[in-house]
């Protein structure tokens, strides 16, 4: 007896439905435009002030408000039409990003209006990232889920490519105040892009949901009995934990032991091709379990660690660091399809919240601990630490029997 063996049929590409091409070219561009603002913020700020105690302060006015709002953001997004409140959420950080270009373009800058706009823009931050599950799904077709996410990691990853070049042109060329008014150009073709774009309809449940408090335990609820998304999310705020670790002492270690500023730019780049290269791989690879393959992969971000602390050759590190980023950009979008099809469409904002809020919460502790590790201890003692701590939590998030269990069929 002969057995005929069944190919499974192409998956469509999601940029050949309407609605998510016109989301993902304005996702895109606003993409693009933020990967030119930290370089610009920091030259900016310290370059009008000449205090990184200012720098510090502006940075804190965007992310404090941003975790503060993130659940609540989750619940909107829920709650409401995703596509409006991003639209909305892209005209005040256009805004904000124009008037931040205005100030440094008139050559008398003032803090104070820029910490303020930080704020504002922080506040829209959080209730725009939570739409993104949310505005995938529906717009790109379910069978294509993947490669949707795919192509949405795939323009993170040549923004964070492409996007510090454009800033050091820009810099040098015109100043760092005409990176803001892209920027803000960019959010401004964002919402233009989202007012032609059509989302499928989610049935909404708000009238069973009298207050707002109750929204927030009900997505905990999503949340807490998914043994395989809560022991995740404490990997991915591990993961992140340790990623300020390495920015925080990267570049001091690359300058004083590694040869100086040429290591760590081949350092970021390396791991910025990686992060594409791994989003490129998603695109068509299917993993039985997926949420197990995510987490293994995350604990590769502990090789580039050990290997800095330990003292391994550069092309060891940036080799390991590439090979790390690449996993990262691999299983992200395996993890966000995973998600997308497990949740309920009715609480995926919310429960997407809370992963956004564990991995940016996870970042500012990394900041302020790794330096007061590495004088009292040596910078080796934070990277070993890191190290530990994510393919700890990583691998422990493996053995969760909900995790081994979880197959994408």
């Amino acid at each position: 007896m002969s057995v005929t063996a069944t190919r499974r049929p192409p998956v469509p590409h999601p940029l050949r439905t309407r609605s998510f091409r016109l989301f993902f070219a304005g996702r895109s561009l606003s993409l693009l435009g933020d990967a030119v603002i930290p370089a610009a913020l920091a030259l900016a700020v310290v370059q009008a002030t000449g205090s990184a105690g200012a720098l510090a302060l502006v940075l804190a006015c965007s992310m404090v408000p941003k975790l503060l709002l993130l659940p609540l953001g989750g619940v909107a997004g829920d709650r409401f039409n995703a596509r409006g409140i991003a639209l909305a959420m892209d005209l005040v950080r256009c805004g904000t990003q124009l008037v931040v270009g205005v100030q440094l373009l008139s050559g008398t800058p003032s803090l104070a209006v820029i910490a303020a706009v930080e704020v504002a823009g922080g506040a829209a931050g959080a209730f725009a990232t939570p739409t993104t599950a949310p505005l995938v799904k529906g717009t790109a077709p379910a069978q294509s889920l993947q490669r949707a996410n795919a192509a949405m990691a795939m323009a993170f990853s040549v923004s964070r490519v492409g996007g510090p070049a454009l800033a050091g042109t820009l810099i040098l060329t015109v100043g760092a105040g005409w990176a803001f008014v892209l920027d803000a150009a960019s959010f401004a073709a964002s919402a233009a892009l989202l007012c032609a774009v059509r989302v499928k309809e989610v049935e909404k449940t708000a009238a069973k949901r009298p207050s707002v408090f109750d929204d927030l335990r009900e997505g905990w609820q999503e949340v807490r009995t998914r043994d395989w998304y809560w022991s995740s999310l404490i990997g991915h705020s591990a993961w992140n934990g340790a990623a300020a670790v390495l920015m925080t002492l990267g570049p001091g270690m690359a300058m004083d032991r590694l040869g100086g500023e040429p290591v760590w730019v081949a350092f970021l780049q390396a791991g910025a091709i990686g992060l594409l290269i791994g989003s490129l791989a998603a695109d068509r690879a299917r993993p039985r379990r997926p949420v197990l393959a995510a987490n293994l992969g995350l604990a590769t971000y502990a090789l580039p660690l050990l290997l800095l602390a330990g003292g391994a050759p550069v092309p060891v590190i940036i080799g390991a660091y590439a090979v790390a980023q690449a996993g990262l950009g691999f299983l992200s979008p395996v993890w966000e399809t995973a998600v997308q099809r497990a949740v309920p469409e009715h609480a995926l904002a919310r429960v997407t919240s809370y992963d956004w809020l564990l991995s940016f919460a996870a970042m500012p502790v990394g900041y302020a601990l790794a330096p007061l590790a590495a004088s009292a201890w040596g910078p080796e003692v934070p990277l070993t630490a890191a190290a530990v701590t994510v393919a700890g939590c990583c691998v422990g998030a493996a053995l969760m029997p909900g995790v081994r269990r979880f197959t994408s069929d």
